[in-house]
């Protein structure tokens, strides 16, 4: 029988040539995809979202776990279309327009799909507008947004109010990056305010979930 754990192991310790090969293994052995997607892939990044949140690793680390994940997943995602299996959400992610900054947002997107969740990445430097189609166009449920500077933050209350505009129904919001601080998500009617990559698959999990109730 495979070794789910080993794929988790291996995913842990950034070895993405040995992840590959043993998520194949796995399929060949005719595990479920979506088996090997909860106890191999995210029970693994859980691992390393939990060692990052603590500061037992860094953001080094989690890259090249990352990369391992996607390995993996580069395998597992044809079947898991097939199969049918719905990503844990839906997350459009983008740092909002007139910032060019993406290496938190990058780092959050590589978590949320650790997670589970099916992310759709705009990019930098994106209009509210964009964000406001691409929620309609994937059906998502959230949307995080990006920002690191103090000049391009206010952006962030443009494209909150462009979604509540929209009426786009159980749809929430969640921003992030180095000035941004709860108070702020607050003033702004932002739904989540995440401080750091780990924390925001942990925060990702509570709204979608208060969306579905």
């Amino acid at each position: 029988m495979a070794d789910l754990q080993a794929i988790a192991d291996a995913l842990i310790q950034g070895n993405r040539d040995e992840v590959k090969a043993r998520v194949q293994e796995a399929v060949d052995e005719g595990v479920k995809p979506e088996t090997i997607l909860n106890e191999g892939l995210v029970a693994g990044m859980s691992v390393i979202g939990r060692r990052f949140r603590q500061n037992e690793i860094y953001v080094p680390e989690v890259l090249i776990s990352a990369r391992a994940m996607q390995a993996g997943m580069d395998v597992l995602e044809p079947l898991l279309s097939a199969a049918g299996v719905e990503p844990v959400g839906r997350v459009v992610l983008g740092t909002v327009k007139g910032d060019l900054h993406d290496i938190g947002k990058n780092l959050v997107g590589m978590m949320l799909q650790g997670g589970g969740y099916e992310v759709v990445d705009l990019g930098t430097d994106v209009p509210a507008e964009r964000f406001v189609a691409a929620v309609k166009e994937k059906n998502a449920k959230l949307v995080g947004l990006s920002a690191l500077l103090t000049t391009t933050m206010p952006y962030m209350a443009t494209v909150v109010q462009a979604i509540k505009d929209a009426s786009l129904a159980g749809v929430r919001t969640m921003i992030g990056g180095a000035p941004v601080t709860q108070q702020f998500a607050d003033e702004v009617g932002a739904d989540g305010y995440a401080p750091d990559a780990a924390s925001a698959v942990d925060v990702a999990q509570r709204l979608t979930t208060a969306s579905v109730g």
